[in-house]
């Protein structure tokens, strides 16, 4: 029995953020329903490669794990009806539309509070539901460049730089999401209510400027890139190894930074005195000593010693990572309709006790479940065309 066992959502969702927070419910036991257009382009949906010996990609394999998926043509009213005859049963929406879309189709808040008063109804955009921006598109690299994060990251001479990783899509609208989710849950269990959730994932992003921030309201200058503690301005950074690898550096502790200049033969900087003064010549000589051994050698120096120095893995390396295996986060997971075939796929961090996720199924084609469930509602097979198309 997993924590969210019971609870139904119904995902109207697209891309990443919502995909990836109905999945962690999902993960976590919640029956979740994705309802998707025959003729709307998902772009993650979509992405190569397919899963060999199956018609579903491996990114749809993953953001539709241990879900089901339906087509609803929503344009058409009597679509907007079969949603709200599945509202009756369900207890979450999550919708990832420009604000009024969902209103214009007959399925916002207010519409289905009427229906169901104890839905709880998540709406993720990039700038949320009200102020200039609402209505404007946007991605990733947007909501971090319009937070303050991207201005005092990357290199001095080379601009703000990029992570192969969507920051305010997943660690600020997803996490968010089921966050603000599981609170509306809980209030609801003790006062019967529902409620509209707003994420935005700006607001999500603001908080990550984090100790710069805080500091920047009580006087501190603007950040700015390679000018502080923890974006390069010291030496909490990347070092280039002898191979064209690198090593991560965040010995920021006295005792981590000690450890640090007795892997590098540095012991005589053991005390950290010398950064008050020469932090830019200790750092450029820790560049010029990395560069002198390969990555693999200096993983196995500093594999016995405790100082926050660790090597810079690709996807393939990590995923053979003996820590990461033992944590269970590549599981390997069923393909529905594909007969003894698994796919490795990135796991839930949720680690419960009591009722850790579960790995059920990876993602159904799109679609798949249409007759099932519309049938269920008392729909013929005519109905169910006309419906979907």
């Amino acid at each position: 029995m997993g924590a969210l066992t019971g609870y139904k959502v119904l995902d109207f969702s697209t891309l990443l953020p919502g995909p990836y927070a109905t999945m962690t419910l999902a993960d976590m036991g919640a029956e979740v329903l994705k309802v998707s257009s025959k003729d709307k382009y998902d772009l993650v949906v979509h992405w190569p490669p397919v899963v060999p010996g199956t018609e579903v990609t491996a990114a749809q394999a993953w953001l539709g794990r241990n879900k089901k998926t339906i087509f609803l043509n929503l344009k058409k009213p009597s679509a907007v009806e079969a949603v709200k005859k599945l509202v009756m049963e369900y207890d979450i929406i999550v919708e990832q539309f420009r604000p009024g879309v969902m209103e214009k189709l007959g399925l916002g808040y207010e519409q289905l509070r009427a229906v169901n008063p104890r839905i709880i109804y998540c709406s993720i955009t990039g700038y949320g539901q009200s102020g200039p921006f609402s209505l404007r598109a946007g991605h990733d690299i947007n909501y971090l460049s319009r937070s303050g994060i991207a201005y005092a990251g990357g290199k001095k001479d080379g601009g703000p730089s990029l992570y192969n990783f969507q920051i305010a899509d997943v660690a600020g609208g997803s996490m968010n999401a089921v966050a603000g989710i599981l609170a509306a849950i809980l209030y609801r269990e003790r006062t019967g209510t529902g409620q509209f959730i707003d994420i935005s994932m700006q607001d999500s992003v603001v908080p990550f400027n984090s100790m710069d921030g805080a500091s920047y309201f009580a006087g501190s200058p603007v950040p700015c890139r390679e000018g502080g503690l923890l974006n390069g301005g010291q030496i909490y950074d990347f070092y280039e190894t002898s191979d064209r690898g690198y090593m991560s550096v965040g010995s920021l502790e006295p005792k981590f930074f000690a450890a640090l200049c007795d892997g590098l033969g540095c012991p005589q900087w053991r005390d950290g005195s010398i950064l008050k003064d020469h932090a830019d010549m200790v750092k450029e000589r820790f560049r010029q000593i990395f560069r002198t051994k390969s990555r693999d050698q200096w993983t196995e120096i500093f594999s016995g010693l405790d100082a926050c120095v660790e090597p810079v893995l690709s996807i393939a390396e990590a995923s053979e990572d003996s820590h990461l295996q033992h944590r269970g986060m590549w599981p390997s997971v069923p393909v529905p309709l594909a007969e003894g075939v698994e796919i490795t796929q990135m796991g839930c961090p949720l680690h419960l006790s009591e009722c850790p996720p579960e790995y059920r199924h990876a993602g159904y084609p799109e679609g798949y479940h249409t007759a099932q469930v519309l049938s269920g509602l008392g729909y013929s097979d005519e109905e169910i065309r006309d419906l979907s198309s």
